[in-house]
């Protein structure tokens, strides 16, 4: 608001001068900085105050009137632009909000959408469905609007077949609207029904509620929506427009086309009604080319990695039932035979069961877009060319095995790895010897205790499905996890390798009949109808099992016990019994195999403990399976008292993707934000017990953790963090090292030189440093025959001085780089940790490097490589010895003169002191190519920074964009930005600022898809 003092400048000014000229002039002046800082209402009632006053003036009261209380549409201007536009008005002024309930008093929802079809300039809908009596409500209004050149945009489905062809190709054909259809049958994420009227005025107006595009939901069913407005509710129109846009933007939309999709669609809607019975995989594929899933795309980008940058050419993808290993393997193997051109790439796939082989062997006819791809070896089929086969484990017997080389196949897949171990899988993977060996499985780790990791593969995982990704793709069955104290006492158990000894949990649970009994409570008290759930029960050992079924039968519970020695067909039986509904629950020692594998089961109990990520996502995969019957998925976790090596965290940010401060918060506040259908709720004990344990990691201290390094006695980084299970970043909390560590616990007797303490805080600055050239410019700077920098070349000196602010970011004192580094020589021990740092680092590269090409081909900056500032700035040339330094740019933006290049430093998530409402609705992914900015406040479209962006591909200039999700990493320090690479200008809205529309030359990373967009997916 005005204070005193402005409103005494503004009377002043009006009661000096009587020219209605320079009254004007001097109003205008003494006025102008002060409206800057005001709100619409503010400057109404500022000009009324004005006005009112110059009335009082002799002569000036015929010329004065006051201001209306809102802004109204001068629609006499408005129809003389456009006559006829307005004769017919929405009952609701558009400034205005309503709901609107179809009552007899309410102006029913169709009138009032034909009004706004009437003044609209651009029209957006999104519903489960359209009709064609729904349609035929609107169609005077969408032939006007067709005739006035009105964009419209529908998202729809086939949900339930209950849109109708006929309208889709009458919105298409005569009203010129662009279409896209959701096909997925399974299920539909788009529930929701909303219509955005975009007009030029400013004046958009919104419905968000429960109409689809039926006769019901506009004239005389009890339906519910609420109008909204730019005027009233800004920020939720900015949210409507983005998050379509970014729907709009996801490949599970397709635009429909009646001439060319629409005997698919019909097909579609038949299925999806019950009316035809079928094979969805047509649907799904048939005649378009297979796009992965974000998190699919994700695990073949760490796939690539593995081999590219770490040779490792034996790979094993663990992912759960339903998210599409095979789909998986079948784009990477079409991704080789590209990689590969002019090499007709062989293919053996693997598998036990023939009608695995045939889904698999379509599979790869689809994405090869190939319907006479590979053959059959399994039953009575045998191959003619060999070439392509798609085999039965049994048809590979040893006598089969001879008649093939080693290398007859340049790739093999196997698939449901975990078999790897028995004799009849070990005599395949040992006979061949393929340039790419693929494994499959969900469950690597075996009852008895061998990983096919370990076995096959030295220890490591390709890649692994992040449940949240498949969650969001609504490829899992949505989960409601339960966490239940349990009164159990952990802490006296001996703890080794990371575990509990499993013979004293097992003597713990065994014939514990007050945990039992809180088990069989929590069922009846979360389980709609114990009686016909079918559930499974991980327990720690063969009598935890035998114990557990015994009390769920005297419970009245069918329950039974199955593990390594079960016979056959009693398994087979109790599989079956569950299945069918006559046995409640089984209860196993261990994952067992995919013989477990039940789609129908809904009900998990946790009943031993896992700080196992990997574990954990296996004993949750046995249950997400998507069945139509099962609305959701129903966790138990029984929560006892444990040691505080115990760590939860592992489960709990592999259910959410949280970091791990995040994930404290949102235990705090009873996880607000999960994937869709998902609830994570815990009772009042479990929750402090895993807030005091999550706390209790985050605050160790350095002297914990000296007593823990004492006891490794590793002097080695990674062998360290391999035993202990540690994150490399907790060793860095509060600028601690592992130089310092080492020294503490006597492992270091060497004494430290001057000057290594401050080097040793900086080590934390390093954490993000993965990318291959990077990581081995600066390895060769730390060696102890460093290169001088004088006899560096170009690009060797750019990373050296990349290294040398990151080191020194306010210069360190140094006149120059060669003295800097110089000082470095006598650092024996930081240099060592550096370099095992930045080692460990590159073992766990997350994204595929992209080397920047062209006018930037000289620049030492990777796409999809994270920088800080200290590294940014001076490769960019905006950094130097003795002149501007990293530690002094505080800024979004920077001009580099010299490569006449913008970069842009976005924040996606701010601080809670940044954010607001609308702060998220700025900056976000619109697709994987298209990412939304707005500029600083002060950009108009036609300054001249306005004026290069929009013409910078004119003008010979270029942007690069850089992204982070966070301000802060979870130790505190700055968390550095991703290069997203060069983007182009694409479109704009607004001035001061502007929201600019970039077309990224490099699709974003799945992961980074994922948190960047509104509705990713």
């Amino acid at each position: 608001m005005l204070d005193a003092n402005g409103w005494k400048a503004i009377e002043q000014t009006v009661g000096e001068h009587s020219s209605p000229h320079v009254l004007a002039r001097h109003i205008a002046e003494t006025v102008q900085q002060l409206f800057l800082t005001l709100s619409r209402a503010e400057q109404v009632a500022a000009a009324n105050h004005i006005l009112e006053s110059i009335s009082t003036l002799d002569g000036a009261k015929q010329w004065v009137h006051l201001i209306a209380d809102g802004p109204r549409q001068l629609t006499a201007i408005a129809e003389q632009q456009a006559p006829g536009v307005y004769s017919v008005r929405p009952a609701t002024p558009l400034s205005e909000t309503a709901l609107i309930t179809n009552s007899p008093e309410d102006p029913n929802l169709g009138f009032e959408l034909r009004a706004e079809l009437a003044t609209a300039d651009r029209v957006d809908l999104l519903c489960a469905f359209v009709k064609w009596h729904g349609l035929r409500v609107l169609e005077d209004s969408l032939a006007a609007a067709r005739d006035r050149g009105v964009p419209i945009r529908v998202i729809t489905t086939t949900y339930i077949g209950a849109t109708e062809r006929r309208a889709l190709d009458r919105l298409v054909q005569e009203f010129n609207a662009e279409v896209k259809v959701n096909y997925e049958i399974r299920s539909t994420r788009l529930h929701a029904k909303a219509w955005l009227f975009r007009r030029n005025s400013g004046y958009d107006t919104a419905y968000v509620g429960s109409s689809n595009l039926s006769k019901t939901a506009l004239l005389d069913g009890l339906e519910w929506n609420v109008r909204l407005s730019s005027v009233a509710t800004p920020a939720v129109l900015k949210k409507f427009e983005a998050t379509f846009d970014s729907y709009w933007s996801e490949p599970a939309f397709e635009t429909y086309d009646p001439t060319r999709d629409g005997s698919r669609l019909q097909e579609a809607l038949l299925l999806a009604g019950g009316k035809q019975h079928g094979d969805t995989h047509a649907i799904s594929l048939s005649g378009l080319e297979v796009r992965p899933y974000p998190h699919q795309q994700d695990m073949l980008e760490r796939l690539r990695i593995e081999r590219d940058l770490h040779g490792r050419h034996r790979n094993l993808l663990v992912a759960a039932t339903g998210t599409g290993k095979t789909v998986m393997a079948a784009l990477d193997y079409r991704a080789l035979r590209k990689q590969h051109a002019g090499h007709p790439l062989s293919l053996l796939f693997v598998a036990h069961r023939q009608e695995i082989l045939k889904q698999s062997l379509r599979t790869y006819q689809d994405v090869l877009v190939d319907a006479n791809f590979g053959e059959l070896l399994v039953g009575g089929d045998v191959p003619q060319d060999w070439t392509h086969v798609f085999a039965s484990v049994q048809s590979l017997n040893a006598r089969s095995l001879e008649r093939f080389a080693p290398d007859h196949f340049d790739v093999v897949v196997i698939d449901e790895f975990h078999h790897g171990v028995a004799r009849t899988y070990r005599q395949i993977i040992d006979h061949f010897k393929p340039m790419e060996l693929l494994g499959l499985t969900a469950t690597p780790e075996r009852a008895d205790g061998r990983n096919v990791q370990d076995e096959f593969f030295e220890g490591h995982i390709a890649a692994e499905m992040r449940l949240w990704e498949a969650l969001e793709n609504d490829l899992l069955s949505p989960f409601h996890y339960f966490g239940i104290a349990d009164n159990t006492d952990l802490e006296g158990l001996t703890w080794k390798k990371g575990a509990y000894d499993t013979g004293e949990l097992s003597q713990l649970y065994t014939g514990n009949h007050a945990r039992a009994r809180l088990i069989v409570k929590a069922v009846q008290e979360k389980v709609t109808d114990p009686g016909s759930m079918r559930a499974l029960g991980f327990c720690v050992s063969v009598a935890h099992a035998h114990f557990m079924a015994d009390y769920f039968r005297q419970a009245g519970l069918n329950a039974k016990a199955l593990d390594g020695t079960t016979p056959a067909p009693e398994r087979a039986q109790a599989l079956a019994d569950l299945k069918d509904g006559r046995l409640q629950i089984i209860f196993s020692v261990d994952l067992l195999n995919e013989g477990l594998d039940i789609p129908d089961v809904d009900t998990l109990l946790l009943l031993r403990p896992t700080s196992s990520a990997t574990i954990f996502l296996q004993q949750l995969g046995r249950g997400l399976r998507r069945t139509p019957d099962k609305a959701v998925l129903t966790v138990l976790d029984f929560i006892g008292q444990h040691r505080k090596e115990f760590r939860f965290e592992d489960q709990f940010r592999a259910l959410t993707n949280f970091t791990r401060n995040r994930l404290v918060e949102h235990i705090e506040h009873d996880f607000p934000q999960l994937p869709s259908g998902c609830q994570i709720i815990l009772d009042r004990k479990s929750k402090e017990r895993i807030l005091d344990n999550i706390k209790t990691q985050i605050n160790v201290n350095v002297r914990q953790l000296t007593q823990e390094v004492a006891a490794y006695a590793e002097p080695r980084l990674g062998a360290y963090l391999n035993e202990s299970q540690r994150e490399l970043k907790e060793l860095y909390r509060a600028n601690n090292s592992w130089t310092r560590l080492l020294r503490r616990a006597n492992l270091l007797t060497d004494a430290a030189p001057e000057g290594e303490e401050q080097l040793l805080k900086r080590v934390s600055a390093f954490l993000h440093v993965d990318d291959p050239q990077r990581v081995d410019a600066y390895s060769r700077m730390l060696a102890d025959d460093a290169p001088a920098y004088d006899t560096l070349d170009a690009a060797g000196r750019a990373y050296a001085r990349m290294l040398f602010f990151s080191l020194w970011p306010d210069g360190g004192g140094f006149s120059s780089y060669p003295a800097g580094f110089e000082s470095l020589s006598p650092q024996k021990a930081f240099r060592s940790e550096l370099r095992q740092v930045l080692a460990y680092n590159l073992e766990r590269t997350d994204h595929y490097p992209i080397p920047l090409l062209g006018d930037h081909s000289g620049i030492p900056l990777t796409v999809h490589a994270s920088y800080s500032r200290e590294e940014i700035l001076p490769a960019l040339g905006q950094a130097d010895v003795g002149g501007s330094l990293p530690a002094n740019f505080r800024e979004g933006v920077k001009w580099c003169e010299g490569l006449k290049t913008d970069a842009l430093l976005i924040t996606l998530e701010k601080d809670d002191k940044d954010f607001s409402p609308q702060t998220r609705y700025k900056d976000y992914a619109m697709s994987p190519e298209r990412f939304h900015w707005e500029s600083q406040n002060q950009i108009s479209e036609a300054s001249p920074t306005g004026q290069r962006y929009q013409h910078h591909k004119q003008r010979g200039t270029h942007v690069l964009l850089f992204v982070r999700r966070y301000k802060k990493t979870d130790i505190g320090g700055p968390q550095p930005w991703m290069l997203l690479g060069p983007a182009e200008y694409e479109s704009h809205e607004g001035s001061k600022p502007m929201g600019i529309v970039w077309r990224l030359k490099h699709a974003l990373p799945a992961d980074v898809w994922t948190y960047s967009a509104l509705a990713a997916g």
